[in-house]
């Protein structure tokens, strides 16, 4: 009997021996020499394990665990880079400091069992930089970043690169001009005041989760769990934010990959080793709703470090990929707000950075949607209805009390007109939409798409004149604007009126095709300065006017003359 278990003991010891033999971290080494406030570390790893697939967080998981200058335990997801199961592979994990001081940490390895290894213990120092940090949500009108500036995002839609081929029946060359890239469109926006900007992930353009990829020659087929070419391409991008100071909001899914061409090639789809045999099942199934969170843990591991994803998007215009085919096979509003949810969460709970987490619609709500609490804003897109910003934007955040961003706006979303015979009105409803996000309580002002068709007409370098307001505007303000009520004589004129702390901001806006004149009444008069100034937004330059008095403590802006489509601005 004592030699049995003697004998047990012993094959209990080889075993567990065995194991840590051949799944452990082996070797942790900081890139870094130094390391900055909100600037990336990095750390390669050497971790010897066995796995069929390393992203599947159900056989491994590599972390980082920290512990911040202040006493908080933080942990990192770690990500896969090369090498087999079975040898010494390489994994990397990327790192922004928040606090300043020393950081102590270490490295785990744990596969479905537990922990199997984990590193010793080191440490590191974050010095102080000039970088803003993360953005966080602050007000309905702004988000603060961490070293305590107020932000309003403002941009535009740059939603994927050119493609080989564009199916543009009036754009075709445009589209396909090879200057429609990241590097010349971001460095751009950030030359004309641009700090904001949205972007697709789907099988075309950063197609991370897409083995099959098309129209592209910018990224290669790979039949490895996740597309290397997207995923390097993606560093890029994060990297060429980092640089310019420009914020992404990142659209992970959009409904455009569950139809089409896009469901069929789906790393979701049964057919191409995923666990869902239609759309709904990509929301609704337990297994590709456990393989869609591989892809959330790529995302923060890999991406996750850079204060420039501003927000991580879920989908764009999830709605539309409800209604697709016969009705009997539309998606549930249950089961879309309840993936929500879902993912929302555990992105909040992996996510060390605690990034903004939002999604968007085209123009159907969805029941349950706008109530989860992990999705920190709501979003609509709104087409050939600019004037109702304001309206929208108003009673969605009183409604359900979180800010209301429109991620999509413009003249028209329609693709197959010509844009050149409508080209005016399409300028005037880019500045048009921007202007009313200026004056209404949004943290990103309402962003257009058709990038290339406005970067062709000139249009990027009026975002000089929304930053020179709203510069003003945030100076002005604790990170909030009260709405005044102010009226205009002339129906066709529309009037806003917003105050900060010591100043009031007016918008005039004649859309209308013929000049038009109007009288501006302001009701409390006390709350205004008299005298003020003019924004010019079209030359930029600034120029003295001053209010009338007139009975019943009100005062006026008399007899202004607006040409069609005219915009104005004041500072009293």
């Amino acid at each position: 009997m004592l030699f049995k278990r003697f004998l047990v003991a012993a094959v209990t010891v080889f075993l567990f021996s065995n194991v840590a033999l051949f799944a452990q971290v082996l070797s942790l080494k900081q890139l870094n020499k130094k390391c900055f406030l909100y600037q990336k570390v990095e750390w390669h790893i050497n971790v010897k394990g066995n796995w069929i697939n390393p992203y599947d967080q159900d056989e491994l998981v590599i972390d980082m665990h920290f512990t911040t200058p202040s006493g908080k335990q933080l942990i990192l997801p770690c990500f896969y880079v090369s090498g087999n199961s079975g040898e010494a592979s390489l994994w990397a994990a990327r790192f922004a400091p928040t606090e300043l001081g020393k950081y102590t940490y270490y490295c785990s390895y744990k596969n479905s069992k537990g922990l199997i290894s984990q590193s010793k213990k080191l440490s590191f120092i974050a010095n102080p930089s000039k970088d803003l940090g993360f953005l966080r949500m602050n007000t309905d009108w702004t988000f603060k970043s961490d070293n305590g500036a107020l932000f309003r995002g403002i941009g535009e839609n740059i939603g994927w690169e050119s493609r080989d081929t564009d199916d543009s029946k009036y754009f075709k060359a445009l589209h396909e001009n090879p200057r429609f890239n990241y590097d010349f469109m971001l460095k751009k926006l950030a030359q004309n005041g641009g700090n904001f900007f949205r972007t697709w992930m789907i099988y075309w353009n950063l197609p991370v989760d897409w083995k099959q990829v098309q129209n592209n020659k910018r990224y290669v087929n790979s039949e490895k769990p996740f597309n290397p070419s997207g995923m390097e391409r993606l560093d890029h991008v994060v990297q060429l934010c980092d640089s310019l100071g420009i914020y992404m909001m990142l659209a992970l899914e959009s409904h455009v990959g569950l139809m089409g061409t896009g469901w069929e090639t789906s790393s979701y789809n049964v057919k191409n080793g995923g666990f869902a045999v239609t759309p709904n099942d990509f929301f609704a199934s337990p297994n590709a709703r456990k393989q869609y969170k591989n892809k959330l843990r790529l995302m923060v591991a890999r991406y996750g470090y850079s204060p420039s994803i501003g927000a991580w998007e879920f989908f764009n215009e999830v709605d539309n990929a409800m209604y697709q085919g016969k009705p009997e096979d539309y998606i549930s509003h249950t089961v879309v707000s309840d993936w929500h949810r879902e993912m929302s969460s555990y992105l909040k709970s992996i996510d060390p950075f605690n990034h903004i987490v939002t999604t968007s619609i085209s123009h159907r709500e969805i029941e349950g949607l706008n109530e989860i609490p992990t999705i920190d804003f709501n979003q609509k897109h709104i087409y050939c209805n600019t004037l109702a910003i304001p309206e929208v934007i108003t009673t969605q955040k009183t409604k359900y009390n979180k800010p209301y961003v429109i991620g999509e706006a413009g003249y028209h979303w329609d693709w197959s007109i010509d844009f050149n015979k409508f080209g005016n009105e399409f300028d005037s409803h880019f500045k048009l939409g921007l202007w009313l996000g200026v004056f209404s309580p949004t943290p990103v002002l309402p962003m257009s798409w058709w990038w290339e068709f406005f970067e062709d007409r000139g249009m990027m370098s009026y975002f000089k004149h929304i930053k020179a307001i709203n510069d003003i505007m945030l100076a002005d303000s604790n990170g909030s604007f009260d709405l005044q009520d102010v009226q205009s004589v002339n129906p066709k004129i529309q009037c806003y009126l917003v105050k900060g702390k010591s100043k009031s901001f007016l918008l005039v806006v004649n859309t209308s095709a013929e000049t038009q004149t109007a009288i501006i009444q302001f009701a409390n008069a006390s709350s205004l300065n008299k005298n003020g100034t003019e924004y010019d937004t079209k030359d930029g330059v600034f120029n003295s006017i001053q209010l009338n008095e007139v009975n019943d403590n009100k005062v006026s802006l008399g007899a202004l003359t607006l040409e069609a489509n005219q915009f104005r601005v004041f500072i009293f």
